[in-house]
């Protein structure tokens, strides 16, 4: 498989680009739906200042004899106002007493083309208004009625032009670009530093030290170094530390297992042809008419035949990968009858009950029955004079089978090492590879091989097969 070296991203593709981009985009989303209420508020304030402004001037007709004042102070007062009208209302309706109202000279042609009356408009209808000022590029001629300041039981009304409303509300939207742009940046900014800090650089430092540990795996230099950090990051770089650490060590140990096993390798080949020839010599001394030289030949057979097993278990452990799997639904209680066969003499002493009627997995069925002849020999080995296998339902709606027998159980040393090679075989000579095949077979499959209990009364191992059934099992239940 080919190792690509990778490396840390650029600037504009880093993390901290897009938390900055990421940061300023909802800034400027959160300013954008303030913006909306924001304006409508400002039109409904300008109006406002509009009839306060109106109110004062119809000051000027209660102060001025008759209540009546120049055409030239009226426009002045109406000027500084900015409306062409104003006259106060009184039960909703527009005072007909001409002495209390100011007017100047409308625009040629001009006339009220929208009338806005702000004590009864609602949120809804004061953002429509708004936007629609922004919509059109006309001038048109206002009518807007509220309360008047002097009299909030009364009203007041005046008559102004649209163009200088969509002017001040343009400067005010133009404002809040502006304010939106800095709260943006500096808002941005500062947490663009804050995660930079708190996040960002040691995330960094985590992904730079993968790739550093990815390439030269062998180097505890390359190793990333924890901080006293208390938080989620500072778990991580404890956690990383660790994993880097014991992935080195599996490594290395890694290393010295193919190393050794190439050197086990070269010294079983040599080792067979030894016990070859000493096979030969054997043979001919088991030949022989004297009593005495024949039994001590079938001693040396016997203990030739365990060398040769041993080397051929070793070779096959360290040279055999796990082979593919060749998935076939298959009747447990048929293999389990092959199984006992393949045992031979040793099977015919014992009680076998097997309770595994209409039973089945879906596996390999080869790889199965190694799993279950190993599991058999070594009961038998163990002194088992009854031996019990039994399947049902397993967790998942897989199938369990426990093989359980009465020999004199495990020991401790080999308990503590049960599915390791080479460590923990139960008997004198074993290697301990066939607890540790069993496993390996049952975890290609999906599932697991695990001691249930072992005393000096009998040992248990449940073998676990995710596809499996068990019918009968199912059909008592339902029942």
């Amino acid at each position: 498989m080919t190792r690509t070296i990778r490396s840390l991203p650029s600037p504009l593709r880093s993390l901290s680009a897009r938390l900055l981009a990421l940061t300023v985009f909802f800034v400027m989303l959160g300013e954008v739906l303030l913006f909306v209420p924001s304006v409508a508020r400002f039109r409904l304030n300008y109006l406002d200042d509009k009839l306060a402004g109106a109110a004062l001037a119809l000051l000027a007709l209660e102060a001025a004899p008759d209540n009546l004042v120049s055409q030239d102070l009226a426009d002045q007062l109406l000027d500084h106002v900015g409306a062409y009208s104003a006259m106060p209302e009184e039960h909703g309706h527009t005072s007909p007493e001409l002495e209390r109202v100011l007017r100047k000279k409308l625009p040629t042609r001009a006339q009220v083309q929208a009338i806005f009356d702000l004590r009864k408009s609602d949120y809804w209808q004061q953002i429509r208004d708004a936007f629609a000022v922004y919509l059109r590029d006309d001038d048109r001629l206002l009518a807007v009625s509220g309360v008047s300041p002097r009299a909030p039981q009364g009203g007041l009304q005046i008559t102004l032009a649209e163009r200088p409303l969509r002017a001040a509300m343009t400067e005010y939207g133009w404002q809040m670009l502006v304010t939106s742009l800095t709260i943006s940046a500096v808002t941005g900014t500062l947490l663009y530093l804050s995660l930079q800090w708190l996040l960002v650089r040691p995330m960094r430092r985590l992904t730079a030290s993968m790739i550093a540990f990815r390439a030269d795996p062998d180097n505890a230099c390359r190793a990333v170094e924890p901080t006293r950090r208390s938080d989620e990051l500072g778990v991580a770089e404890r956690e990383l530390a660790h994993m880097q650490e014991a992935v080195r060590l599996a490594l290395g140990q890694r290393a010295r297992l193919a190393a050794l096993g190439t050197a086990v390798s070269k010294i079983n080949h040599d080792l067979r042809n030894i016990l070859s020839t000493a096979r030969l010599v054997s043979d001919q001394l088991a030949e022989n008419r004297a009593p005495e030289v024949r039994r001590a030949a079938s001693s040396v057979l016997a203990a030739i035949d365990r060398a040769a097993k041993l080397c051929a278990g070793t070779l096959a452990f360290t040279r055999e990968d796990a082979p593919p799997l060749t998935l076939v639904r298959f009747g447990l209680e048929p293999l389990i009858q092959e199984v006992i066969a393949a045992c031979g003499p040793a099977a015919a002493a014992l009680r076998i009950d097997i309770a595994t009627e209409a039973c089945g997995i879906e596996g390999d069925r080869d790889q199965m029955f190694r799993a279950l002849l190993n599991l058999t020999r070594n009961s038998i080995e163990a002194g088992a004079t009854h031996l019990a296998f039994s399947a049902g339902p397993g967790t998942g709606g897989g199938l369990d089978i426990e093989i359980a027998d009465n020999g004199h159980g495990l020991p401790l040393r080999a308990r503590d090492n049960l599915f390791r090679p080479f460590v923990g075989s139960a008997r004198p000579g074993g290697t301990g590879l066939g607890l540790a095949i069993c496993r390996e077979i049952a975890r290609a499959h999906g599932g697991d091989l695990v001691l249930v209990e072992t005393s000096t009364s009998g040992t248990v191992f449940r073998l676990s097969m995710p596809k499996g059934w068990c019918e009968a099992v199912s059909r008592q239940v339902a029942e």
